[in-house]
């Protein structure tokens, strides 16, 4: 008999069916299918590039929407009542858009999802018609249980009264009753793809459920007696991934989130318009269900409440008396501020804040319980108010020495250098606390670049400044960044060399070069004397976020 592993091994190695053009209709495309798709390119021609199909709706009408509008959506063509969206190959997921059915190239090949591998018989358990391998009814789990339990404790006393035992034979995965088994997170999926999931889940209450309230009930020497009668747990499969290549598949993915049903949430917004600037959404926001077919949601700049038309917006915006986010302004220079506020105090604002930000990080999953965190809002003024530019948020104790949780810059501001001072800026508090201070990892993939040429560009300045021997210790001193992070900078830009039995910090003259032309492309910098802030004091009860 083949082991498990090579049956899957079969499966997966089967090559995808594919159909050529011309043989399919769009009625028969579904999830998981790689097609053809047209889409604009930067230039503004129309190209067909492969993508794969990750959901399927009816084209939604939105409530709010003209009726004359609505009559001109019922009159169009067959394939565009249907919606898909798509991941376009080699592309980084926060390009992934919801595309019409006419823009599907049906003329092309179609890749067809890979057939799914033939499940195996875990430890030769026989499947029960109605319910999913391995599970029993209600009242013969709970008889099982109690019976192994009572075998288990009755054969401990045996042993006990026996000077010098035989060593047992241990027991076949076979003879275990399969409700004792513990599932594991990829035996559930197997499970679920194969069962129907009603039954799934009631058999998933029966034993786990029941198991614990016994574990819980009965004396803590049953439960060890228990564990000794059940076998080893089965060994993770090969594909399995450590932490360290699980964080290094998200990034080159370009999903941070550690949730796999957060990178299996659709994108539910398509544009927001944000003053005059109106952007394309990233990724999945949960904004409310009926916000979700707009074409566009419309967001008040100043409060960040968010509508449905641009006469809601309007009408909001005639009683809307805010004109600068809701906190102190602690620093001021030229045309940019930045306000303190408090998750606690400002909780309508920051939630505001968090779920508009979620439109454009993936790993980013708080967005409710903004109590904990402090914001630092950047804003550019001019004669009509404070226009919202990024922000970071910080924890109000944090047991990492973390001083930044969430950092962002709006799409519309990017590549302007305001993410550069929002990383100096974090630093400048972290300088005025007297703490080493390091983002909380880990880094969506842009959070990660602008770090790194942070870090490296002010190693660099203080090397050139100073002419005294430095140590690790002094560099994180006077620039408040941790030593972990000194060391991974220093050791990417290969400042470290071995000169006479030790190591010195040595750097090259293009890297000099490189460092003078960025220092003279930056306009903008952090300074210090404008800064106008006292690290904040929080007692006991101001720590208990309402529990």
């Amino acid at each position: 008999m083949a082991p498990h592993g090579s049956v899957k091994d079969e499966g997966s190695s089967e090559p995808a069916p594919i159909s050529a053009g011309g043989t399919y209709t769009i009625q028969t495309v579904s999830v998981g299918c790689k097609l053809y798709v047209r889409r604009q390119n930067p230039d503004g021609e129309n190209e067909e590039r492969l993508a794969e199909i990750l959901s399927i709706r009816d084209k939604p009408t939105s409530a709010y929407a003209s009726r004359s509008k609505v009559k001109q959506e019922e009159l169009q063509a067959p394939e565009d009542r249907l919606e898909f969206f798509v991941h376009w190959d080699q592309f980084n997921k926060r390009l992934d858009d919801w595309v019409p059915g006419s823009r599907l190239v049906l003329t092309r090949d179609l890749e067809w999802p890979r057939p799914k591998s033939t499940p195996s018989k875990k430890h030769g358990t026989q499947k029960v018609p109605g319910k999913a391998p391995g599970k029993l009814p209600k009242s013969q789990s709970k008889a099982l249980l109690k019976k192994a339990a009572a075998n288990a404790s009755k054969a401990l006393r045996t042993e006990r009264s026996t000077p010098t035992p035989a060593p047992s034979t241990p027991a076949s995965p076979a003879s275990q009753p399969a409700s004792l088994k513990r599932k594991f997170p990829h035996d559930e999926e197997e499970e679920d793809e194969d069962e129907d999931a009603d039954a799934d889940a009631d058999g998933d209450m029966d034993v786990d459920g029941e198991g614990e309230l016994d574990a819980e009930g009965e004396a803590d020497e049953q439960v060890l007696d228990l564990d000794a009668e059940v076998p080893p747990p089965p060994q993770l499969p090969v594909s399995t991934f450590s932490k360290e290549q699980e964080i290094e598949k998200l990034r080159t993915s370009g999903s941070m989130t550690q949730s796999i049903s957060e990178i299996a949430r659709v994108k539910n917004l398509n544009r927001l318009q944000i003053g005059k600037h109106e952007v394309d959404a990233w990724y999945f926001s949960p904004y409310p269900q009926e916000y979700a077919h707009c074409p566009v949601l419309y967001l008040c700049e100043f409060c960040l409440s968010y509508f449905a038309s641009p006469f809601m917006l309007g009408r909001h915006r005639k009683r809307c008396t805010l004109l600068h986010p809701p906190g102190n302004e602690i620093y001021r220079h030229e045309d940019l501020s930045v306000f303190e506020l408090d998750g606690k105090r400002q909780l309508t604002f920051c939630r505001n804040l968090s779920m508009l930000s979620k439109c454009f990080l993936d790993h980013k999953t708080l967005y409710y319980d903004v109590t904990p965190f402090l914001y630092y809002v950047m804003c550019q003024r001019d004669s009509t108010g404070c226009h919202l530019i990024g922000y970071f948020s910080k924890e109000k104790e944090s047991a990492d020495n973390y001083n930044v949780a969430c950092i962002l810059t709006l799409p519309q501001h990017q590549r302007y250098g305001y993410g550069r001072l929002l990383i100096e800026f974090s630093y400048e508090l972290s300088k005025k606390e007297g703490k080493l201070g390091s983002p909380e990892k880990p880094l969506s993939d842009l959070g990660l670049l602008g770090y790194r040429a942070y870090w490296g560009a002010t190693i660099i300045e203080l090397l050139l400044t100073i002419t005294d021997d430095v140590s690790i210790d002094d560099i994180a001193q006077k620039t408040s960044i941790t030593h972990a992070d000194i060391m991974n900078t220093c050791t990417t830009l290969q400042l470290f060399k071995h000169y006479k039995g030790q190591h010195v910090i040595c750097i090259p003259e293009a890297l000099q070069e490189r460092h003078r032309k960025s220092k003279e492309k930056r306009k903008r910098r952090i300074h210090p004397e404008c800064l106008v802030w006292k690290p904040p004091v929080f007692t006991r009860d101001q720590l208990r976020f309402g529990w």
